[in-house]
């Protein structure tokens, strides 16, 4: 199986990559090295997992459309996209360039080249103001806090519309807080984590009193992998699409989180408590029985080992950022 896997010098494209070259699929990486982030790590997972990845935009449609008519891919994953909810508060047009007018390019692509499957990044962030949990996907999901959470659920009305237009299958995944080894430096387990190892305060929004549904990579991959190799049945409209939430339905306390971040460690953080930042949410808790059900997820990782892995793998001399 022919497969591009977009935003793979990225924490979940990477992994998914590795995985996917690993089992035998003929995969083909691209990834545009922004510097949203220290490239530096972006340049040591593809090493440290032995990818070949190339340098594209998935904003340059002649670039993109001469990839797609030379390779001929039966299925594309797309997880590049400007990430960072709290970031596109501050760079609003980065969020427009790279989640709609490069997914509109991926769309297009796949219209135009004979991709029978597009396996789709969305994201918890879509149920915004959403108060209900678990959050289900039949729940509203129509009053984003962020540009982001809005580009993202504008993702899902795009392919829904091309699925229903040209045929092609649509698969969106809305991930929910992923960590493990070779992740984010700006997501919470690397900023805790540097913090602690520095001696410097951790910032904790909303004083501490915030839940998230923390998700270790490797089901995230194993997730994924999951809907690449199941194409939707049609559903009440007749059409091959589907949204999944993606996550451990384990939800945990921050305060939580971090204490385990400090055993791991061996050290206690110092803690700065702060009020909630704009576009973020009290509370994020996946319902994946749809998941399970239909492609039959089941995440097994415990919190405990996944965070010992990743402080594991933080103080390691894979780690291009360790302090």
């Amino acid at each position: 199986m022919k497969i591009l896997v977009t935003g793979a010098a990225g924490f979940i494209g990477s992994h998914l990559m590795h995985a996917l070259v690993r089992r035998g699929d003929d995969v083909v990486g691209i990834d545009n090295f922004n510097d949203y982030y220290d490239v530096r790590l972006k340049e040591a997972r593809v090493a440290a997992f032995g990818l070949r990845v190339r340098k594209m935009d998935l904003a340059d449609k002649e670039a993109l459309d001469a990839l797609f008519a030379a390779e001929r891919f039966d299925k594309v994953v797309n997880l590049a996209a400007q990430a960072g909810v709290r970031y596109s508060i501050t760079n609003p047009y980065a969020y427009l360039q790279s989640n709609l007018v490069g997914f509109l390019n991926i769309l297009e692509g796949c219209r135009n080249y004979g991709v029978k499957h597009l396996v789709y990044a969305s994201s918890s962030s879509v149920y915004g103001l959403n108060e209900q949990v678990p959050y289900r996907e039949s729940d509203k999901a129509d009053r984003p806090v962020s540009l982001y959470a809005a580009s993202k659920k504008s993702n899902e009305l795009m392919a829904h519309a091309y699925c229903k237009l040209y045929g092609f299958a649509c698969t969106g995944l809305r991930f929910f807080t992923v960590y493990g080894p070779w992740g984010r430096p700006d997501m919470s387990p690397m900023l805790f984590a540097r913090a602690i190892c520095q001696g410097d305060p951790i910032r904790v929004f909303n004083h501490g009193d915030m839940i998230r549904d923390f998700t270790y990579i490797d089901d995230i991959v194993e997730g994924t992998i999951g809907c690449i190799d199941r194409e939707p049945a049609p559903n009440e409209n007749g059409l091959p699409y589907r949204v999944y939430n993606i996550g451990c339905s384990h939800p945990v306390k921050l305060m939580d989180f971090i204490s385990e971040i400090e055993q791991a460690m061996g050290r206690a953080a110092k803690k700065e408590f702060l009020p909630m930042q704009p576009g973020d949410v009290y509370q994020t808790n996946a319902d994946t029985a749809l998941l399970e059900r239909e492609v039959g997820y089941k995440p097994h990782v415990r919190l405990h080992e996944g965070i010992q892995a990743f402080v594991q793998w933080y103080r390691s001399e894979q780690n291009p950022l360790k302090q």
